[in-house]
């Protein structure tokens, strides 16, 4: 038997379950991921830990790919179809409501894991019990030679990036304390997540990863890089790594994740470099689309301050931390993010 299905009306009344019983509630978010979607799947088939479900949300994907991915060999699987595509962000929230594990694992459809992915993270879950997110190794899928990313790091002015992209997999540090997890292989405490109010649906997709660990590290969590959790990682297979899209995306939301989160005195401290930085990214990226797409990111990240301003108000009045306490957890090094070295504090 294939793919089965949960009707979309139902995801609308479904509540928060409030019983777990599963460590694991694994996620994968779909929209047209064809052959991509059913590696991922078949990945999860070989797993050394077996006490996890697996979600698949399928955002309207018009190729068939979730018809077609076989959920033979899992104990506990579904197909949630959704009526229109919300954006990996809306879907993973709908996917937290369903969850009966005590974590989320989250996959990209375009990921694979290794086949102790999950028993790595149960390692790191119990050995940090007071940690809500963790983040995995992801290694380039087409070159096992090269890092997909160690960790998403935040520089001071407001720039995020995959720790480690594209440096050889020598270079991976050991496991230890990050800014965020990168959403394509992340674990974060369903309890927490829900407390946070999950992702930020306006931003659909990119960043919200991001802006996900800024407002739980605001709460008084963090992140730890766990090493021996390994995943093969595309990277925006299913949108293009450098699409009008993508790019689009990228500028508008990472200018949402600061202006949202950062904390006032760093804000103060730092305004003026974030936008001349942001300037500076546009003016030297050739004319053409990806340029107009920058252009149109920062524009429209500009458009609606109230509705930010508002989003603000509600992050800080509830932050348990000091400002020297999360600008501590950032990078100051211009030449890491320059250079898109890890940042990992042991």
């Amino acid at each position: 038997m294939l793919a089965q299905s949960v009707a979309p009306e139902r995801v609308a009344v479904v509540q928060p379950v409030q019983q777990t019983q599963l460590t694991f509630s694994v996620v994968i978010v779909n929209y047209n991921g064809g052959g991509y979607l059913e590696a991922a799947v078949k990945s999860l088939k070989t797993q050394t830990f077996s006490d996890f479900e697996l979600i698949i949300i399928d955002n309207a994907s018009q190729d068939g790919s979730p018809d077609q991915v076989d959920l033979r060999g899992l104990a506990d699987a579904r197909i949630v179809r959704l009526p229109d595509n919300i954006g990996f962000s809306g879907a993973v929230n709908r996917a937290a409501q369903l969850a009966k594990g005590r974590y989320l694992a989250l996959l990209n459809p375009d990921c694979e894991a290794d086949p102790t992915w999950l028993e790595k993270l149960a390692d790191a879950a119990a050995t940090h019990p007071d940690v809500a997110m963790f983040s995995s190794t992801q290694i380039n899928h087409s070159d096992a030679r090269l890092i997909d990313g160690a960790g998403d790091n935040y520089f001071f002015v407001g720039i995020p990036w995959r720790g480690g992209y594209g440096h050889p997999v020598e270079d991976l540090p050991d496991s230890g304390d990050c800014f965020s997890p990168c959403g394509a292989g992340a674990l974060i405490r369903k309890d927490t997540f829900l407390t946070v109010g999950g992702f930020d649906e306006d931003f659909f997709c990119y960043c919200e990863d991001v802006d996900l660990g800024f407002r739980m590290r605001l709460a008084g969590e963090r992140c730890i890089y766990w090493r021996p959790a390994l995943v093969r990682h595309v990277g925006s297979a299913l949108t293009g790594k450098q699409s009008g899209f993508t790019i689009y995306h990228g500028t508008r939301n990472r200018i949402w994740t600061y202006l949202k989160n950062m904390p006032p005195a760093g804000l103060v401290l730092t305004l003026p470099l974030h936008f001349a930085l942001s300037i500076y990214l546009l003016l030297r990226t050739p004319q053409g689309a990806q340029r107009d797409a920058i252009g149109k990111g920062l524009r429209d990240s500009l458009k609606d301050l109230g509705g930010i301003w508002h989003k603000r108000k509600l992050v800080q009045n509830t932050r348990k931390i000091g400002t020297l306490q999360v600008m501590l957890a950032m990078t100051w090094n211009p030449m890491k993010l320059h250079r898109r070295f890890t940042d990992i504090q042991n």
